[in-house]
């Protein structure tokens, strides 16, 4: 199949619809590697929690921007679109068309649409908020915004500490709001996009939640929670089945509250990955048993 242009796939959906089988065989049909736009599981060390792709399908099909940092490694939206954009020139000299996979719509969206050009972070201010973090918890980086920038402020998910922190870092490199840096302009890219949102009826999906829940924990997720425990602090870590297990491991919950914990949360985060999907009124929506070639007829 040729293209008179190259053509980014872009496959997404929430959690547990089933991404990876879907796009491991569009991209077989394709004769094509993937991309992942995940941003948990880019750390070698979250494999468990983060449901990467197995061995067998891994080896299937070419995989990139998986285990490819570990939680200590400094990164951000930014890095990633750069990187991004670099590898897709690379695999457009290879092949007409490649696929881009995930969960995770602000990364999407930053290959996709472009992200605003945001100044370089000292290394030591970066340091600072992530110790007055540790230090005084997210309630500080709260103060902290609404006094930097009001505006930013009122948009931001305050339950989310690693956005907060990339906001006043801005604010205490340049002096200036990092709303200010916000033009939501997208950018032109160099390919076609054809965008794809895998859903399921809601009762199957969050069947597929938590019989997925009790996999992770079969396969031994909370031994990979224990090894990360001396890291919690970190960014990466703030995330669901990881959370809940450290909380056991502090003793604030039993092992099967902490486990149906990750399943109520898991859904609550499906339901806030639909909602950000369904902004885009271009994107295309389909069951993922539904045959992979209906993305040859799309492409027509």
């Amino acid at each position: 199949m040729s293209f008179p242009v190259p053509v980014l796939i872009v496959v997404l959906g929430p959690t547990a619809v089933g991404k990876t089988r879907y796009t491991i065989e569009a991209a077989q049909m394709l004769q094509t590697e993937i991309i992942s736009c995940d941003s948990r599981q880019m750390y070698r060390e979250m494999r468990i929690g983060t449901a990467v792709p197995n061995t067998e399908e891994l080896a299937a099909v070419p995989h990139h921007f998986i285990g490819s940092l570990s939680v200590h490694d400094y990164y951000n939206i930014s890095m990633f679109e750069q990187q991004c954009l670099a590898l897709l020139d690379h695999l457009f000299q290879r092949h007409p068309a490649v696929i881009m996979t995930g969960g995770s719509g602000l990364y999407a969206d930053a290959l996709m649409k472009g992200i605003d050009d945001f100044p370089t972070v000292d290394a030591e201010i970066r340091q600072t908020v992530a110790g007055q973090f540790q230090t005084n918890g997210i309630e500080y980086l709260r103060r902290q915004l609404k006094r930097l920038d009001p505006i930013h402020y009122d948009r931001v998910d305050l339950h989310n500490p690693k956005r907060m922190i990339k906001a006043l870092e801005v604010c205490l490199q340049t002096g200036k709001p990092y709303s200010s840096f916000l033009t939501h302009t997208p950018r032109k890219r160099p390919f076609k996009m054809l965008k794809i949102v895998l859903n399921r009826p809601r009762e199957e999906l969050f069947d597929r939640i938590n019989r997925r829940t009790d996999r992770m924990m079969d396969d031994g997720l909370l031994c990979e929670a224990e090894s990360l425990l001396p890291y919690r602090r970190l960014n990466a870590l703030n995330t669901v089945g990881y959370k809940e297990l450290f909380d056991y491991m502090d003793g604030a919950c039993e092992l099967e509250t902490a486990i149906t914990l990750i399943r109520r949360n898991t859904r609550h985060y499906a339901k806030r990955q639909l909602a950000w999907f369904a902004r885009d009124p271009e994107t295309k929506w389909i069951h993922p048993e539904e045959l992979t070639a209906t993305i040859e007829k799309w492409l027509r």
